[in-house]
């Protein structure tokens, strides 16, 4: 006799949110916010740290690149662990490998050590945000995916806000051996929680056939819609692996073009994005200012990128996301010039930095409706997942570039250079249309491209 079926992913988008769903996406909140904490906290603490050992700039090139190299090895390796041994084990293995090592960095006695450590703590933190957004999208209904996945990415530039304003009242109390700390114990006390309050996802379980998975996935159902599951009943989902080909298909002969297209806009803007994150404080501090004070750069570029993050959310939906872009690619060139001739006007260089959220962060979301202009719904999941992995590699070379173009160019120059990627993104943004607009010709010679007016 056949068993009924459960449908687990159907009850999710058709029950209320309650108090249980509602934890998962706070808690997933919070440790991005951590997540956040730490990833910016060496962008902080960097120059403290080159005054400690005696360094130049350019000494601290493979201790601001190590956390980054270690979140792009972390994102495709521990990343993966969501899919195999569970999203909430991998989230609390990645809690445990950023906290422990932080607390560690903070007895580090050799330039070396830090590197490595940093590099260890990047392996947990890059390993942390997949797991956190598939938990997230699998407890959260189908409407209100988007919005939620958003408010848990949020929580990245939210905790770096926070580490800006930790870093810049507490730095001067404690050194940057005590940031250290509480970039250590605040993750393992987070883990505490997450043992006994994060469920693992029921979806997850639900694709496991052992006794003891579907057993677990029922009882979180259970609390869930408040209704008792038949324990007969086999629990799915009605999910279907992407076929292995549409990777592949990114690079057909139909959308080659498009695909490097927008593999480019993302490597460069990102290089752009952590140029200006991770060597502002130690670009302000040349111009003058004290390490508490250079940490309020930061402070103010990812507070205004939040802010701004709310009106982009609710715009990009209604715009061209290709226009848009080409406008805060725009926008970017002139705060980054703006802020290379500004000198020690430093009134004038924060409100600057603060546009930056906009001009230079601000494109972190919008490129992802770039794709959905650019590609049809088989293959989008794919290219966003490519895109972001790309530009992780972008992040690596933006903070290595930083010491040796401080160094070479000066604070001043250095601003100015974060232009240069921008302008090349701009231009590689320009060549998605044509080249999507191709690949629309090519598959339906009298169809518009997707999401475009038809001209």
């Amino acid at each position: 006799m056949t068993k009924a079926a459960y449908n687990v992913q159907d009850v999710i988008n058709t029950t209320p949110m309650g108090v249980k769903r509602w934890s998962v996406v706070v808690l997933c909140f919070i440790i991005a916010l951590l997540d956040g904490f730490d990833t910016q906290s060496i962008a902080f603490i960097g120059p403290a740290i080159a005054e400690d050992f005696g360094l130049q700039a350019t000494d601290m090139t493979w201790v601001i690149t190590a956390s980054t190299v270690g979140m792009c090895a972390g994102a495709m390796t521990l990343g993966t662990f969501g899919d195999r041994i569970g999203r909430k084990k991998t989230i609390l293995l990645a809690l445990i490998l950023f906290g422990v090592f932080s607390l560690a960095g903070a007895f580090a006695q050799t330039l070396e050590q830090i590197v490595v450590l940093r590099f260890l703590i990047g392996l947990g933190m890059g390993g942390a945000t997949p797991a956190l957004l598939a938990l997230t999208a699998e407890f959260s209904p189908k409407a209100r995916r988007g919005t939620f996945m958003t408010l848990v990415l949020l929580g990245l530039p939210g905790g770096a806000l926070l580490g800006g304003l930790v870093a810049a009242a507490w730095l001067p109390v404690m050194g940057w051996r005590g940031i250290f700390l509480v970039g250590g114990v605040l993750p393992l006390a987070l883990l505490l929680v997450c043992l006994k309050f994060l469920p693992e996802s029921p979806v997850f379980l639900a694709t496991k056939r052992t006794p003891a998975a579907q057993a677990e996935a029922r009882r979180i159902m259970e609390a869930i819609s408040g209704k008792l599951v038949d324990p007969e009943a086999e629990l799915v989902t009605g999910d279907k692996k992407e076929e292995r080909s549409s990777i592949a298909a990114l690079f057909s002969a139909r959308y080659r073009m498009v695909t490097i297209a927008v593999f480019a806009t993302y490597l460069l803007n990102w290089i752009a994005w952590y140029l200006l994150l991770l060597w502002m404080p130690t670009a302000l501090k040349t111009l003058g200012l004290a390490a508490s004070q250079a940490a309020m750069g930061t402070v103010t570029v990812n507070g205004a990128f939040i802010l701004f993050a709310i009106p982009l959310s609710i715009l990009l939906p209604k715009v061209n996301a290709r226009k848009l872009l080409l406008a805060m690619f725009g926008a970017g060139v002139l705060i980054a010039l703006g802020l290379g001739m500004a000198g020690s006007n430093f009134a004038l260089v924060f409100i600057l930095i603060g546009l930056a959220g906009f001009g230079i962060g601000g494109q972190q979301l919008a490129l992802n409706y770039l794709i959905a202009n650019a590609y049809p719904t088989q293959l989008r999941a794919t290219a966003t997942g490519w895109g972001i992995g790309i530009g992780r590699l972008g992040s690596i070379v933006g903070s290595a570039l930083g010491g040796l173009i401080l160094t070479s160019l000066g604070a001043s120059g250095y601003f100015m250079a974060l232009a240069v990627p921008l302008v090349l993104a701009g231009v590689a943004t320009l060549m998605v249309r044509s080249s999507a607009a191709s690949a629309a010709v090519a598959s339906s010679p009298t169809m518009p491209l997707e999401n475009e007016p038809a001209r």
